[in-house]
């Protein structure tokens, strides 16, 4: 049942009294009501849409946190060097089970509907945060440690593979043509607040914890609160609607016998469009979000308290960025907003970067931050609304999960491993270089999009 539709079906509706006046106000947007009247957002069923993702987002982006301190808890302590390459490289390897994750719970999405396919996703994330936070150290059980921690990993990456999926395609399917990329917003309006909760966790233990009680026992505690967080996830999630656009394309879905192949050769194009925005996408979120507090603070001594608050007040900047940028999008369009964010990341990451160094003060730090997030909330905030509009309903969740998920594994998932490789051999700065290219990648690849501001989903 669409929003829209829960007007005809106020009885049977979960959520029927915010979804009747989102119904109407989309009808509006369209025209079908034929007078314009307010746009109401229909706030309950985004949030109810969005919380796993953030629950998602919560609990990946901890771990890269806080790695700094229990990796010679889960791994030998006797090679320190060694554990923090083994603890990254296990990040990096359940990465590459994101594509998997993308394909087959994209392909779920696809078949069985968006809301299904997010609260499975929410149940592995939860599942595998709890794992982590009960683990036993290797000075108890050995090997056996990291293993349960790899197989937990590998859990939550092919939940975040289908999730990203599941929950861009049910936000793009709800909006109004002309409020895509506002509703879009709402995707990592989520995502930076999880972030914001994880930095401000860190910052908090950092600040009331000595490094020897947050390596023995306080890292686990954020892997509880995602465990908790996925509870309510799931309690939010219960009660949504499925998408018109899902239940009328169901039966097109079902009849596909390829639907891998079919995207590349009929979609093409718009596979090598969303690969090149999102290997730019992916190397912002892990370079300003994960990579770069490893990267502060052991390869450059910064103090870890001071890391932790500007990213914490460059998260909060982001996630106010969000709607306003969904906004410009839906007036001005999607192609200026991604051009001045590749084009700014290639021309000034290298030199801004060189504010991270062993003497570096707070606000240097903060810039750097500010910096990267900022911009990239320019395109974070449509990124469901872009993805989406790439490919037909019948294939939008497994086409969408399959190579968005393959080029975040091979560029996201390595660029920590590949920040403390460049450290260990003394040239970490050569990691902004890969950025730039990156960015101009994404560059090329937004120059051939069609605008694609107010315009119906396919």
């Amino acid at each position: 049942m669409s929003l829209q539709g829960s007007l005809s079906r106020r009885a049977t509706s979960l959520t029927s009294h915010e979804e009747l006046h989102a119904g109407k106000a989309q009808r509006a947007s369209t025209g079908l009501d034929g007078a314009k009247t307010s746009h109401r957002l229909p706030i309950r069923t985004l949030v109810a849409a969005s919380v796993g993702n953030a629950v998602e987002w919560y609990d990946w982006t901890i771990y890269a946190t806080f790695s700094i301190y229990f990796a010679t808890q889960i791994f030998s302590a006797e090679n320190e060097s060694l554990a923090f390459i083994l603890t990254f490289t296990t990040y990096a390897l359940a990465f590459f089970f994101r594509p998997l994750g993308g394909f087959l719970l994209g392909r779920y999405a696809d078949l069985k509907g968006r809301k299904q396919a997010m609260l499975l996703t929410i149940m592995l994330m939860a599942g595998g945060s709890l794992v982590i936070a009960i683990l036993p150290t290797y000075a108890a059980v050995g090997w056996l440690a990291p293993i349960l921690l790899l197989l937990a990993r590998i859990a939550q990456g092919m939940s975040l593979g289908g999730e990203v999926s599941s929950a861009s395609a049910y936000l793009a399917e709800i909006a109004p043509p002309n409020r895509r990329g506002r509703y879009s917003s709402f995707f990592y309006i989520s995502t930076g607040t999880a972030v914001l909760l994880a930095s401000l966790l860190g910052a908090s233990l950092a600040s009331t914890l000595a490094d020897d009680q947050l390596a023995s026992w306080g890292w686990r505690i954020p892997f509880l609160i995602g465990a908790a967080l996925g509870l309510v996830g799931l309690w939010m999630r219960r009660d949504m609607a499925e998408t018109k656009q899902f239940e009328k394309n169901v039966d097109k879905a079902k009849a596909i016998k390829n639907p891998l192949m079919l995207t590349l050769s009929e979609y093409p194009k718009s596979v090598a469009q969303l690969i090149g925005l999102t290997l730019l996408s992916t190397l912002c979120y892990y370079t300003f979000f994960s990579a770069l507090t490893p990267f502060a603070v052991k390869g450059n001594g910064l103090d870890d308290s001071i890391v932790f608050w500007a990213l914490s007040i460059a998260t909060a900047l982001f996630v106010v960025l969000q709607y306003p940028f969904g906004w410009t999008a839906d007036h001005f369009g999607r192609k200026p907003q991604l051009l001045v964010w590749s084009g700014a990341i290639a021309l000034l990451i290298v030199p801004v970067s060189a504010l991270i160094h062993p003497e570096a003060g707070f606000g240097s730090v903060l810039l750097v931050f500010c910096f990267g997030l900022g911009l990239y909330a320019m395109k974070s905030s449509i990124a469901p609304a872009i993805m989406s509009e790439l490919f037909p309903t019948r294939l939008r969740g497994l086409g969408i999960g399959a190579w968005y998920n393959l080029t975040v594994a091979l560029f996201g998932g390595t660029a920590p491993l590949v920040i403390q490789w460049l450290s260990n051999v003394g040239h970490s700065n050569w990691f902004f270089w890969y950025v730039a290219v990156g960015a101009a990648v994404a560059f090329v690849a937004t120059l051939t999009l069609h605008e694609t501001k107010g315009s119906v989903l396919r």
